[in-house]
């Protein structure tokens, strides 16, 4: 990370707040989403949104970007009364979003992707390609970013392509620039360049309102820190004023005594066994072996291989060497539904594009796993088993919904993910493989699901966790694998296991 010594000071060239809202509401059927809510944004500065998924950070963002309308209050930008009805109107007000689910379209390129609608033109009125790539060049220069424009977003990585969202919101100049969960797909490396971006933009009097929930950054790159709970504001600090326990604290509005509620377990003869796995393009001669009640984890750098791994493990993507065996018995796995008919679940990296189905209702997608195989007979659903199945599952998880008929698109990220994991549940696997499980949801979330985890492998249940976070792979972990390049570069024991030797063997 970057040393908070690079932190610019606050720009003094503008007295004047760039974004005020004031006592703004917003009611969703059975939901307040918003209560009366105050928030002021000065020039030059990053000022942090904390709070647990469904508090109201995202409903508030979004009614500044102009995504939705609000029930009452007022918005303001640079003194002048606003009423968005559009994100476009929202832009040409000066303030752009990046938001945490990326919505780039994966069949154009780079360029296309950050100046549609506003591409430049030729004297005869067409598109100039010429002058697309040259300002798209010029942008990327600024901005250090070294993908070339002519890619198609498509061929990116998940964190390449977080770099464009990114270069698209810088590319309108706006005085308010919204990010909502920047770094969930970031690497420590590209997270730093990130903070070099914002530092630049600070510089030049932008104001940052940074969505996050990782700690480590909220102190070192957040100038003030306004913290959000059940559709309240409960607080707005410099952030030189606060601590990590107090922030929680004011979050959860209590004190979580223990973030990685590691039970110790015995752990129990080999569940899967796998050896010399190999996909020919990400990943080669893996092996290892995973235990009844382990928690395997799985450390990397971005492109490792970690994620290609498991979903060769689960079917989605062929394996074309190695063996696989469960219960010291060879199985072929060529389909998601072989591998949950040896007992395997996978809760998805990407919620959006490979977990949710976002148009349809809490319920279906909970069932979705399980509605064919055991809930149905003679061609009917069993509706009210099914019901009391998804209520029971809810009420375990703490999903904060206003019934299960609720859209789950409706749902904020982090209770849309326990969700997922209610569903993998649902199939009483014996092989859970968790990808980022916690990616982008609350401190209070990410304590109930580490809880979760492992309280399933104190059961029995043989657990694969990939994270990005070096805390939860080092606080939740038995063992941990580490990949570089597609390579298993070592497995090392909890005992032994620290940052320093993870980052070796992750850098090769």
């Amino acid at each position: 990370m970057l040393n908070t010594a690079l932190k610019s000071e606050p720009s003094s060239l503008h007295s004047e707040y760039l974004l005020e809202i004031d006592n703004i509401s917003k009611a969703f059927p059975g939901v307040i989403a918003l209560n009366k809510v105050s928030f002021h944004l000065r020039p030059g500065t990053v000022h942090a949104l904390m709070g647990e998924n469904g508090a109201g950070k995202s409903t508030l963002m979004k009614i500044i970007a102009g995504i939705q309308g609000h029930d009452s209050g007022s918005l303001r930008v640079r003194g002048e009364e606003c009423n968005f009805s559009s994100p476009i109107e929202a832009i040409n007000k000066g303030i752009a979003m990046i938001h945490q689910e990326l919505n780039l379209m994966p069949f154009m390129t780079v360029a296309e992707n950050i100046w549609i609608s506003r591409e430049p033109k030729n004297s005869l009125g067409l598109i100039s390609h010429d002058k697309l790539m040259q300002k798209t060049a010029e942008l990327f220069a600024k901005l250090k970013i070294n993908i070339h424009p002519e890619t198609l977003v498509r061929e990116l990585s998940v964190a390449n392509r977080q770099m464009v969202e990114i270069a698209k919101a810088v590319s309108y100049n706006s005085d308010v620039l919204i990010m909502d969960e920047p770094t969930s797909a970031l690497a420590e490396k590209e997270v730093e360049h990130l903070f070099e971006i914002i530092n630049t933009l600070r510089a030049e009097g932008k104001g940052i309102i940074y969505i996050t929930h990782k700690m480590d950054e909220l102190f070192e790159i957040a100038d003030e820190v306004s913290i959000f709970r059940d559709g309240q504001m409960v607080g707005c600090h410099p952030a030189a004023d606060l601590t990590r326990d107090k922030v929680i604290q004011l979050m959860v509005g209590r004190e979580i005594t223990q973030m990685f509620p590691k039970q110790e377990v015995d752990i129990g003869d080999v569940v899967m066994s796998v050896r010399g796995l190999s996909d020919g393009l990400h990943f080669s001669d893996v092996s290892f072996d995973l235990r009844a009640g382990e928690i395997l984890g799985f450390a990397g750098l971005v492109g490792s291989g970690r994620t290609n791994v498991v979903e060769t493990l689960f079917g989605v993507t062929p394996a074309v060497a190695g063996s696989i065996s469960i219960f010291g018995n060879d199985v072929q796995i060529h389909s998601p539904h072989d591998a949950m008919g040896q007992g395997m679940a996978l809760l998805t990296e990407d919620r959006k594009e490979t977990g949710c189905f976002l148009g349809l209702t809490v319920q279906e997608n909970m069932q979705m796993a399980v509605l064919r195989d055991r809930y149905t007979s003679n061609g009917f659903v069993k509706q009210g088993e099914l019901e009391q199945v998804c209520e029971e599952m809810r009420d375990m998880l703490a999903i904060k919904t206003p019934s299960l008929e609720q859209i789950i698109g409706n749902l904020s990220g982090g209770n849309q993910q326990k969700a997922l994991i209610a569903r993998w549940l649902m199939t009483n696997p014996r092989i859970l493989f968790l990808d980022e499980p916690t990616r982008g949801i609350d401190v209070g979330a990410k304590a109930e699901i580490h809880r979760l985890v492992s309280a399933l492998a104190a059961k029995g249940l043989a657990v694969i966790l990939i994270s990005s976070e070096m805390p939860e792979v080092l606080g939740m972990s038995d063992r941990i694998l580490v990949m570089h390049e597609g390579k298993v570069t070592g497995i090392l024991d909890r005992a032994e296991a620290n940052q320093v030797k993870i980052m070796e063997l992750a850098s090769g």
